[in-house]
């Protein structure tokens, strides 16, 4: 479908300025003397938390949408909306066919029953007969790979095993419209290239449509069509998948960056200390900060500054260490080749290529070493070093250069011998 072209499909879901509320209690009147006083006086007895604040789009029939957003953001709440689970304070849901939500995991299921009587149980309360899941049971039971222990009490089962039924139900429930709420990290790895099998299933059936509310934005990317962003309460980015992903990448970035500034603070203030840790009196400073933006999305290669304070008359070098946050493991060391000559508080410019690493997270990390004896790099020693909070994190999200592994293709190319 072009960009202009007119969509004919259905809404199947419409949410339209929707806000919701809640009273969270502040002071509890003890009497009604008590009760009267605070009347007088104002007060309440809660506050009011605005959750969601006019929040409107729509879903199409046929539809792969994502909801995204940091923990508190609302998007919970909003799944719990559009399930009938709350009721807003202001707007209006529309749904057009049998929506089945799949909000938390093992909701709706009693562990003093056995897991046959538990499928029935749970295709019950999402408003299906009996005759309907006679129909859908033993497709329930093969997708959760529970042939033979259907008849044992949920109680006995293991976490895993409780999982995997309660998602069959969800997924194998003949419904229009399916809600999922993070599930795409339920099960062991073989369950869940499963699930994988079957969302690249529906993707291909034009009269399913799955909302699904994920962090992952390897999932968004992978199977969404549409996406939201819900930041506060409020869409900040709506439509497009990748711009979606992309700005919830940056936010965690920013958001992380200042919660690992606050903590370092916080700890130092706690514990009577005059220098954050990896800072002392010889080297007060030492931070690395992106100069480019930290959501990387093309190869240029990525500028960032080091700002150190050091004084004494010693020779000196900075150290760069790349971790692959994603992945794991350190990428990439700069051992000693970085010397410095200005003392004094300084920064320093580098710029690192990214041609041979594929899309992921990854931080810099420095240190300052001095060198006692120049021609002897084993008499170096370690001065100052950056703790996560002083690090730079950037993440990389260039077109077509996803893969597994850290090595992207262009660097890495294998060739077979005859």
């Amino acid at each position: 479908m072009t960009e202009h072209a007119v969509d004919n499909r259905p809404v199947v879901l419409k949410v339209d300025h929707v806000a919701k509320c809640f009273r969270l209690p502040t002071e509890q009147a003890t009497g009604l003397k008590m009760a009267f006083l605070n009347w007088t006086k104002g007060i309440k007895g809660y506050t009011e938390q605005h959750v969601l604040k006019d929040i409107s789009f729509e879903v199409r029939q046929g539809d792969f949408f994502g909801i995204v957003g940091r923990n508190g953001s609302g998007k919970s709440t909003l799944l719990k909306i559009i399930s009938q689970i709350y009721v807003p304070e202001k707007g209006s849901v529309t749904v057009r066919g049998k929506l089945v939500p799949f909000i938390e995991l093992g909701v709706g299921f009693n562990p003093e029953l056995t897991g046959r009587e538990n499928v029935y149980l749970n295709g019950a309360l999402l408003g299906f007969t009996r005759e309907e899941i006679d129909a859908m049971y033993d497709d329930i039971v093969e997708f959760a790979e529970l042939e033979d222990f259907m008849d044992q009490k949920l109680k006995n089962y293991s976490s895993g095993m409780q999982v995997r039924l309660a998602f069959s139900v969800a997924i194998k429930a003949q419904g229009d419209i399916l809600v999922l709420d993070e599930v795409l990290a339920v099960g062991d790895e073989a369950f869940q290239r499963k699930c994988d099998n079957f969302f690249a299933q529906m993707k291909k059936d034009p009269t399913k449509t799955i909302i699904l509310v994920t962090h992952s934005m390897d999932a968004v990317k992978r199977y969404c069509d549409k996406a939201i962003l819900i930041k506060d309460g409020e869409i900040v980015v709506s439509g497009n998948k990748d711009d979606v992903a992309d700005q919830y990448t940056l936010e965690n970035l920013k958001v992380q960056e200042a919660e690992q500034k606050a903590r370092a603070a916080a700890n130092a203030d706690s514990e009577g200390r005059v220098y954050p840790a990896g800072l002392s009196a010889r080297v007060p400073v030492l931070d690395v900060r992106a100069a480019d933006s930290q959501l990387v999305k093309t190869r240029e290669p990525f500028r960032f500054h080091v700002d150190y304070e050091f004084n004494e008359d010693v020779e000196f070098y900075l150290t760069l260490t790349l971790l692959d946050m994603k992945r794991g493991g350190i990428i990439y060391d700069t051992a000693a080749d970085l010397r410095q000559k200005k003392r004094g508080r300084q920064t320093v410019t580098f710029k690192l290529p990214l041609d041979a690493i594929c899309n992921g997270d990854y931080r810099l990390t420095a240190q300052l070493r001095s060198l006692p004896d120049p021609s002897n790099i084993k008499s170096n020693q370690q001065l100052a070093y950056t703790d996560e909070s002083r690090s730079c994190d950037f993440a990389l999200r260039i077109p077509g250069n996803d893969g597994w592994g850290l090595l992207n293709k262009s660097s890495m190319k294998v060739k077979q011998l005859d």
